[in-house]
């Protein structure tokens, strides 16, 4: 399929969903962020690009990804349970689909470097991954503490030729990795592409990120008559943290007034333990890395370190789509702990011999947590594979 199924979202000219979003950047990547601006729903719609972007996605990547009834969830939970697969995707979650689309953006603009954030380690593969692919310079910021716990991920990233540069200040996780990359670009303009992971960032960022995620609810479009005998699903589910996975999987459905979109952000150790990334929940308006959202912060103004179990979860804010789709009401955010998230691991292992990523075991966790009919079609989206997490569940679970 080479034609643009990209499906527009309403969001103004200013990068405003609602009263959330914009482009809060320093004078010195002004250039930067607007020369992205300006070309890139071109660059996106031109058809030489949809030809190499959707050919990558299913020769490289592996696309399309399989919607499967998890028919022994299924069971447990009585409705019908359809998981789709991005923890089946070349690297192991849906980070790569973002990246295969910018990385080829980066070309076309004549770009020779790239840097990226990463927390829990998937964006950073996926970033590496297409460098290498692409013959590209690559750096990938990540916070010290990260490194530590996701491991696996790092030494993929280096086994692909990247540079995984320490974030060493704050709490040293995603939010600092953020920090240096943002830094790294200030100081690098002309050459490097900022490949943004997540549905954050400045305006083009949260659009353009939106646009190349909105893959995995386009398949689900096509999948669902086939897999489930009706058009739309009644419910769709996802784990929020920059909120990714959770933009691709809504983004088809957000004008469907019938399909409920319940995301699951992480609570840590609960929502008013002083341990938590519960942005929606605990979040007041604010602006972070460019724009405006919902952010952890004191009364003052100041950012809450957020804390998850999750490396990919633990961010203090949200992107602006999730701001405004949980402001307007259009989807609900409910918080899930580390320990909801710990048991969902091991429900989904031994009842379908599928081993998640922490990120995306906090989106199983919300079964628990809602009511659905017998006659349901429940689809959630398994951002990722849990390889990475293995050292932690062994040291949590005491397996």
């Amino acid at each position: 399929m080479t034609k643009n199924t990209f499906k527009e979202i309403k969001i103004d000219e200013r990068g405003f969903y609602g009263e959330f979003g914009g482009a809060y950047v320093p004078e010195m990547l002004h250039r930067n962020v607007e020369e992205l601006q300006k070309c890139y729903l071109d660059i996106l719609n031109d058809a030489e690009f949809q030809k190499e972007f959707r050919d990558l996605l299913k020769n490289y990547v592996g696309r399309a990804t399989p919607l499967y009834h998890a028919k022994r969830l299924s069971e447990k939970y009585n409705t019908r349970i359809f998981l789709k697969r991005e923890d089946l995707c070349h690297t192991g979650a849906h980070k790569v689909n973002n990246t295969i689309g910018q990385i080829l953006l980066a070309k076309r603009l004549g770009k020779k470097r790239i840097i990226a954030e990463t927390g829990a380690g998937q964006h950073g593969v996926a970033t590496a991954t297409v460098c290498a692919l692409m013959g590209m310079e690559c750096l990938v910021y990540m916070g010290e503490v990260d490194i530590a716990r996701q491991a696996p991920n790092v030494a993929r990233m280096k086994m692909l030729g990247t540079k995984v540069v320490p974030a060493l200040s704050g709490s040293r996780t995603l939010k600092d990795a953020t920090n240096e990359a943002i830094r790294d670009w200030l100081s690098n303009p002309e050459d490097t592409h900022y490949i943004i992971g997540s549905v954050v960032g400045p305006h083009p960022y949260p659009d353009l990120v939106a646009r190349l995620q909105s893959v995995i609810s386009e398949e689900m479009l096509e999948q669902m008559p086939i897999q489930t005998g009706q058009k739309l699903p009644d419910v769709v589910m996802a784990c929020v943290g920059g909120g990714s996975n959770a933009a691709g999987a809504f983004y088809h459905f957000i004008n469907e007034p019938s399909v409920r979109l319940i995301a699951a952000e992480a609570a840590g150790l609960g929502v008013n333990s002083g341990e938590t990334a519960a942005t929606i929940t605990l979040g007041k308006s604010g602006i972070l890395h460019g724009s405006k959202s919902f952010l952890i912060q004191t009364d003052d103004g100041q950012i809450v370190e957020p804390y998850s179990i999750s490396a990919g979860l633990d961010y203090p804010g949200v992107g602006p789509l999730h701001a405004h789709l949980a402001a307007t009401g259009r989807a609900d955010y409910l918080p899930v702990t580390d320990d909801e998230a710990m048991k969902s691991v091991i429900e989904l292992s031994r009842l379908e011999g599928i081993i998640p990523a922490l990120e995306s075991a906090h989106a199983f966790a919300l079964l628990e947590k809602c009511t659905f009919k017998p006659d349901d079609v429940v689809a959630i989206c398994l951002s990722g594979r849990g390889d990475k997490d293995l050292q932690t569940y062994m040291k949590h679970l005491e397996i």
